[in-house]
């Protein structure tokens, strides 16, 4: 069954996202280590030569710049890890581009933050540069920009990076390529019983469960943190490979339909590009709590969120803001665009239409949320 699954996936997959982690690509020291990028690009190449439009999703820049710098560790203040990744950055991208010169591919750098996502216009625009760089037949090769995210608008690790790179471009398959084989039942640097899991139809507690804390030395992100962008990713409909990027041929073998890694299932069927974006992609601004009845409205009747069930109300937002919707234990189960401000939401928590008339003289929106600009997330 693994196997028709594995295919089926493959077979569909003509819009692919490749992930590569710092420690795929750079030695223990921190240099990049060339004849592994050479490997990947032309791994790379032989796949699109198959016709499929592929991204690539590419951490390296700090690790890259430690290297170049002769730091011999990582940094941990800001300041230095973003003068790391100027360094970096020209590095990793120059190559890229020595390596895919073979092949006779262009190469195209895209740094973003996630204030990129947050936009609307700037996410399709976004979108729009890496679909024309697909008709150029360039290859695009995306990154955070390190060097001025801070956290308010850093996506955290590439892992997320990824996740909404695939979903930004609907692709048919993600595949994160890390310094493990996939996900074990228990972490194996520790326990000689784990086993390697082939597939996961849902990404459930039992399964986050299995993750390790350990982070790896160069990068930022761990298993918890692939989980999570792979959950990201399933639940919008785009299956996930995960595997190990420092095997050789890794890539080749996935895509001959060889049992790679673990296949991590889509949740749902594909999700429109712009519910992908609103329920996936853009960072709420506040959060509305609401009680059993208006879950179970929304969540399974199809329902918009009125405000009569709504218990409370936090954060900072605007009308048509994006907010989260949780239930009482702060759960969240569904985010969409609100009609009313932070403020003006909190005066109408618990009303029927009869009681917002009489707060506003009117009935500016019978909902918080209409169930067009809503999405189910949980």
């Amino acid at each position: 069954m693994s196997d028709s699954l594995r295919a089926n996936v493959l077979r569909q997959a003509d819009t692919v996202v490749v992930k590569v982690g710092t420690n795929v690509l750079a030695d223990p020291s921190g240099r990049l280590d060339r004849h592994r990028i050479q490997a990947l690009a032309d791994q790379l190449q032989r796949l699109r030569s198959t016709g499929k439009r592929v991204a690539l999703v590419s951490s390296g820049a700090i690790g890259a710049g430690v290297g170049r710098l002769n730091l011999g560790k990582r940094p941990v203040d800001l300041p230095h890890l973003q003068a790391c990744a100027a360094v970096g950055q020209s590095a990793l991208m120059q190559l890229y581009q020595e390596c895919f010169a073979p092949h006779g591919v262009t190469v195209a750098q895209l740094l973003l933050t996630a204030g990129d996502f947050d936009s609307r216009p700037r996410y399709l625009n976004v979108r729009n540069t890496i679909l024309t760089l697909f008709e150029y037949a360039a290859l695009p090769i995306i990154n955070e920009n390190d060097t001025v995210s801070v956290a308010e608008i850093k996506f955290g690790d590439n892992d997320h990076l990824a996740a909404m790179v695939a979903n930004l471009l609907q692709a048919k398959l993600l595949v994160l390529l890390t310094n493990v084989d996939g996900l074990y039942s228990a972490d194996p640097r520790t326990d000689p019983a784990a086993e390697l899991v082939q597939t996961v139809p849902d990404i459930d507690k039992s399964v986050t469960g299995m993750a390790g804390t350990t982070k790896s030395s160069l990068g930022t992100g761990g298993m918890r943190s692939k989980l999570k962008a792979a959950r990201v990713a399933t639940a919008a409909g785009v299956p996930v490979v995960m595997a190990n990027g420092s095997r050789d041929s890794v890539l080749d073998g996935i895509f001959a339909g060889d049992p790679v890694g673990t296949l991590f299932l889509p949740h749902s069927d594909e999700m429109p590009a712009w519910k992908r974006w609103l329920g996936f992609t853009a960072r709420p601004k506040g959060v509305l709590t609401v009680d059993a009845g208006a879950r179970k409205a929304v969540e399974t009747q199809g329902k918009s969120l009125l405000p009569v069930g709504v218990r409370s109300v936090s954060g900072e937002f605007g009308k048509g803001d994006v907010v989260s919707v949780c239930d009482a234990d702060g759960v969240e189960f569904a985010r969409g665009l609100v009609n009313y401000s932070a403020a003006d939401a909190a005066r109408i928590t618990g009303s029927n239409t009869e009681q917002i008339a009489e707060v506003f003289g009117k009935v500016p929106y019978a909902e918080l949320i209409h169930r067009d600009n809503l999405v189910v997330i949980g």
